[in-house]
């Protein structure tokens, strides 16, 4: 998503007004998200990188990327002020390629302001690149949502109810919730929070004696 892409506004104008009035609280979703955060961390979508700020305060290693100046100007001040293992990078998250294996991946709030290809192509990259034993931490609005005041027109994919899923076979879910929240002007957003680790490789059997 370029700068001039409104869903990016919307979320710089927000991000504005939060760094204005410090408000820096996780949101529910990131509250469910941060027990599960391990090891090497990427966390696409950061926003104003709450959690990727409560990630590394924990021990966590942490890669942060967003598309708004604001956030990220943000993330790197207080990242430097505290000396915690963050690294934060603004980004088109449009043309983002993941070039290396995390031990959890993070995308909350993002995959659905793509068009359906997209956002189908990065969370295949995502699951690819989560290393053996590592978690996924996922959040999408899927369908039921009748709130698309924030979407580029014709530029956003909202989930099946239960598609998250189905791209983890094989995976150990350990999350797996809908929520429904009122939006404006008696709209809905309906989440589907997915946390799944992904199968360790086999263990050879010992060689027997003989």
């Amino acid at each position: 998503m370029s700068d001039a892409n409104p869903s990016v506004q919307f979320f710089e104008w927000q991000f504005q007004r939060q760094v204005r009035e410090a408000d820096f609280a996780l949101n529910p979703f990131e509250t469910l998200a941060l027990p599960w955060l391990q090891g090497e961390v990427l966390d696409l979508g950061c926003g104003l990188g709450n959690l990727s700020v409560a990630a590394a305060r924990r021990g966590c290693r942490v890669t942060a990327i967003d598309a708004s100046p604001t956030a990220i100007a943000h993330l790197r001040a207080l990242a430097a002020a505290e000396a915690l293992d963050l690294v934060a990078a603004q980004t088109d998250l449009g043309a983002y390629r993941i070039d290396r294996d995390y031990d959890t991946i993070v995308a909350i709030g993002l995959l659905m302001f793509f068009p359906e290809a997209r956002a189908r192509a990065l969370l295949a990259e995502i699951l690819a690149h989560v290393r053996p034993g590592g978690r996924v931490v996922l959040n999408v609005l899927v369908e039921g949502t009748s709130y698309l005041g924030m979407f580029t027109p014709g530029g956003h994919y909202l989930f099946g109810r239960d598609e998250l899923t189905a791209y983890v076979p094989g995976w150990t879910i350990r999350v797996s919730r809908h929520d429904s929240f009122p939006a404006p002007e008696n709209t809905s957003k309906v989440f589907h929070t997915l946390v799944a680790e992904k199968p360790a490789p086999s263990t050879p059997d010992s060689p027997k004696g003989g």
